[in-house]
């Protein structure tokens, strides 16, 4: 672990992401961060980001190729913190599908990532979220709004098998359809949304990730 005021914590530089201002915000609520692709340093940090925009399928993509679909099952068998951002958030599920093809994500949880069945798609600007009791992510920012910019989400959280602590979902309600905006699930978060642009509430959502690091 690194030391009890500076978590080391890796950003995934896969080629898809908002590196630098992820980079800023995370040393800004106290990480000692680093953005790479190197293996061994992602595998063995207190705490690993995976960011991502853009298309589902060109993520999945990009991470295979630097092997970070291997790097966060390893992480999470053993029980090290990964915390996914936006399209980020969107790989870590079974699979996505954009104009009627579908493609394999990394498979930590069951679920569909798909278009917004809104009115107005892309959903762009902030928004509340429906924070679930025993949150820590969100302590202290529970009836805080967030940054959203995206046209695809998990619009039906799946049963996920036999888990003893089922994952605590964050959602969202947006024009009519609603989507998952967070989730945790033991050294597992993922956040649709950007902290990094969600101001004073993203950067509280930050320090409490670090916070679970340590």
């Amino acid at each position: 672990m690194g030391t009890m005021s500076r978590p080391r914590v890796v950003v995934l530089d896969y080629g898809s992401g908002n590196l630098r201002s992820a980079e800023r915000a995370l040393a800004r609520v106290g990480a000692d961060v680093q953005v790479t692709c190197d293996y061994a340093a992602a595998r063995n940090a207190d705490g690993l980001v995976v960011p991502g925009v853009g298309a589902f399928a060109a993520c999945m993509t990009g991470l295979r190729a630097v092997g970070g679909d291997e790097l966060i099952e390893a992480r999470l068998a053993e029980q090290r913190p990964v915390l996914g951002i936006c399209v980020g958030m969107q790989i870590l599920f079974g699979r996505g599908v954009e104009h009627g093809v579908e493609t394999a994500g990394c498979g930590a949880w069951e679920g569909l990532v798909e278009r917004l069945k809104a009115p107005i798609v892309p959903h762009m600007g902030w928004n509340l979220v429906e924070v679930p009791s025993g949150s820590r992510l969100f302590a202290g920012i529970e009836h805080e709004r967030f940054y959203f910019v995206h046209s695809y989400a998990v619009r039906h959280w799946e049963a996920q098998g036999d888990n003893e602590r089922p994952p605590l979902v964050t959602w969202t309600p947006y024009d009519g359809d609603r989507f998952v905006s967070a989730v945790e699930d033991g050294p597992l978060a993922a956040t649709q949304f950007h902290p990094e642009k969600s101001g004073d509430a993203g950067a509280q959502l930050l320090a409490n990730w670090l916070d679970m690091l340590r």
